[in-house]
């Protein structure tokens, strides 16, 4: 090689040299500055949340008045569906505006009404309220859970479906939810009976809803959906059908 070939090769390898460098000074940048925002992000959902619990000046307040526990739930807050000595209880924390709960009934709702159809599982819902600031000012989550609470307490057969159908018919996180007309609606065609119905706007469980919001974070509760398997949190994938009814099914067959 000749001495020009020589030096147009040093020259070659110095630029490349120098072009790498920049590719990873910049991709450091880019990783840092995506931390930041990420940290941010966090941050935020952590102060709503915090806000929102704990009732803060700056975030929404919690409902006043006395709290009035409505008939059939149980002294933690919860309400059953199924058999008393199925051999597995699953407790499932939830708020109604949840996109990721709603995403949850979606894959897991056909099978948890089999489990409990056939006997293996007894379903715990315990419905919390900490999205409220996502629904514009309307409360959604609250109103949904007081709604929940009234038909548990008036005609809890009815409980379960009406459940099922607020997710079937949950709105966009964001939007104003439903209005209570439309709840009403859900209610009846769920076949809860129009004297219940008619309790919605009373709010009489609104400070109960808060106070259950309120304990459930106390006790460790991060997020919805939270899921709990005979007393341990399920980690697999809730979002997909199959891993709570393997779950479900091997906890049975251990008993």
């Amino acid at each position: 090689m000749s001495k020009q070939g020589r030096i147009r090769t040093q020259q070659l390898r110095e630029a490349q040299r120098i072009a790498q460098a920049q590719q990873a000074r910049r991709r450091r940048l880019v990783t840092a500055v995506g931390a930041v925002v990420i940290l941010g992000l966090v941050a935020a959902i952590v102060f709503a949340v915090v806000s929102t619990v704990t009732g803060d000046d700056d975030g929404p307040q919690a409902a006043s008045g006395d709290v009035v526990a409505p008939a059939n739930i149980d002294p933690s807050g919860s309400f059953a569906v199924g058999q008393d000595d199925a051999p597995v209880t699953v407790e499932i924390y939830y708020d109604y505006m949840c996109p990721a709960c709603g995403a949850f009934e979606a894959a897991n709702s056909g099978e948890l009404d089999r489990l409990v159809a056939d006997g293996t599982a007894r379903i715990e819902l315990r419905p919390i309220s900490f999205l409220d600031e996502q629904s514009r000012g309307t409360r959604y989550s609250t109103r949904a859970a007081n709604a929940f609470a009234t038909v548990v307490h008036g005609a809890p057969e009815q409980a379960w479906a009406f459940h099922t159908a607020l997710y079937e018919n949950q709105p966009d996180e964001g939007t104003e939810g439903l209005s209570d007309d439309e709840i009403a609606a859900i209610a009846r065609d769920a076949g809860v009976p129009d004297d219940v119905v008619e309790r919605f706007g009373e709010g009489t469980y609104e400070p109960w809803t808060a106070s259950v919001t309120q304990k459930a974070f106390d006790s460790g509760i991060q997020g919805t959906p939270t899921v709990v398997v005979d007393g341990e949190q399920f980690q697999g994938d809730v979002y997909t059908v199959g891993p709570l009814t393997e779950a479900i099914e091997s906890a049975a067959a251990s008993q």
